[in-house]
Order: C-alpha cells, then structure tokens, then sequence
C-alpha cells in the first residue's frame, strides 16, 4: 500500500507560505513558534514558516528525550538558521517539570492508563510552553498535525500537540509531507527516520502504536471517503481498514467541536 504523492509541491509550498503571511498579518502577529521534535512534520511546518520572513522561533523540549530525536531536531534547526535568518531557536527541557509532576499526582495500580495519562502530559506541558514563548514574543503556535493524524485516527493529545493557533499542514497527507520535506531539502536523516511521537520515553513508533503504517492508514482514509466496507478488501486491507475506522469513530471527541449544552429560550 505504499502511496506515492502527486502533490504539485512548489505550488503547494508557495500557496501555505502565503497564507500563513496572510493569517500572521490579519493576526498581526510579528511571526510563529514550533515546537521541533527531529519529526518530519515540524521540520516541514518550521520550514514553510520560515519562508515566510517572518520571525520563526523553534523551540526544542526533551522530556526524558531519546538522542536520537535530538539531535535530528538540532540538525533540522542549525540548517535551518544557515538558510533564514528570521529563525530563532530556544531549549525549555521539561523533563524535571514532568518527574514533579508526577511526584505530585495520585497513581493507580493499573500502569497502562498511568503511562498514557502521562504520555498525553509531556504533550499538554510542550503546549503550555509553547504558548508561553509565544505570549511574550507576539507569536501565533503553528500546528505540526498532518491529514490522516488531524482527521483520520485523531493521532495527537487533546490540548497538547492539538492545542494550536493554526494548521498549516492539516490538508496534506503523511505521503504529502514527505514530497515537501523532500522538495523543502529538510534533514535525510528525518526524512528516513520511523515515525514517532516519543510521549512514551521508549522506542516505540507510530505504527506500533497505531498498528498500521501511515501509508496504509491513508489508503483506508481515501477507501472509506468511497464509502467502502471491509468486505471489499483483502485480508490485511480489511484489518486495516477496521483499526481506520475505529480510531476514526473513538476520536471523534478531539475532531468535533466542543459540545455546547443549548439552553432553550423558555428557560432563561
């Protein structure tokens, strides 16, 4: 299931670029701030914000974070400084934040809920910091969600890496990203890497998580826009498109509004 990208990249690229110009000047903003994880998501959101001349503040923050991740998110900030001298970039390690976080929290015998409950926490703590560097610097928070994660499985923490001003990547499949990242000339090394969001301190990758690759998740987001049923596929397509499906109903909470409890006008 391996997907191949048609996207018209350099059209693409000009066409966020200025938008985001456009969404900062009505905002009026001086520029954008980006949380950098060594993904390929926030090297491409960093970079598309970067083109736009104005102030782009990359902000790195480990927690209990691999090196590997680091220094691929070090390697993507210094080539991206080289390159835009609007870029700024800033380390805000949260990790002693988290460990007393932890040591002021009740915890339950049952570990799995605790390790997610905590994952989802390293991601609400990078989103207060991120609005914090942008409330004293006059900067929006740009998103780093792509397609299928944003709209497709709901892969991201609810007010943590959802917890943004704007999307700027959010029409584009994972495949989609990948184009860019290549037309973009961001890092190989985080073009090649395995897909991870490193909530959990450990080695495990989004399709471990997920239990299907991003290639496969896209596929069955395109089949079931058909309208299509698992008994239309083969065997591995079919388990496929159920783990879609049911990460796409389960998460419905984070891609909907927020539900508002209408009070009818007799009452007030």
């Amino acid at each position: 299931m391996t997907k191949k990208s048609t996207l018209q990249v350099e059209k693409v690229n000009t066409h966020i670029v200025n938008w985001l110009k456009t969404y900062a000047e009505n905002a009026k903003v001086s520029g954008f701030v980006v949380g950098i994880s060594g993904g390929v998501d926030s090297a491409v959101t960093s970079t598309l914000c970067a083109q736009t001349g104005l102030t782009t503040l990359c902000v790195e923050m480990p927690i209990h974070q691999a090196p590997s991740q680091v220094n691929r998110g070090q390697e993507h900030i210094e080539q991206l400084k080289k390159r835009f001298p609007n870029v700024k970039n800033i380390e805000a390690d949260l990790t002693s934040v988290f460990e007393d976080f932890k040591k002021n929290v009740p915890s339950t015998a049952d570990v799995a809920k605790v390790n997610l409950s905590l994952a989802n926490t390293r991601a609400r703590l990078r989103m207060t910091t991120l609005y914090y560097f942008a409330g004293i610097h006059g900067l929006l928070v740009a998103g780093t969600g792509n397609k299928v994660e944003d709209f497709g499985v709901g892969f991201y923490t609810k007010y943590g890496d959802g917890g943004v001003d704007m999307s700027p990547i959010a029409d584009l499949m994972k495949s989609d990203v990948y184009a860019l990242g290549e037309f973009l000339k961001i890092p190989t090394s985080i073009l090649k890497a395995s897909p991870t969001d490193g909530l959990f301190g450990d080695d495990r990758t989004d399709e471990d998580q997920l239990g299907a690759s991003y290639d496969e998740l896209e596929w069955a987001m395109l089949e079931d826009e058909k309208e299509k049923k698992a008994e239309d596929f083969t065997e591995r397509e079919s388990t496929v498109f159920k783990i879609y499906k049911k990460l796409n109903t389960v998460n419905q909470h984070k891609m909907n509004e927020i539900p508002v409890c209408t009070i009818p006008k007799e009452f007030k």
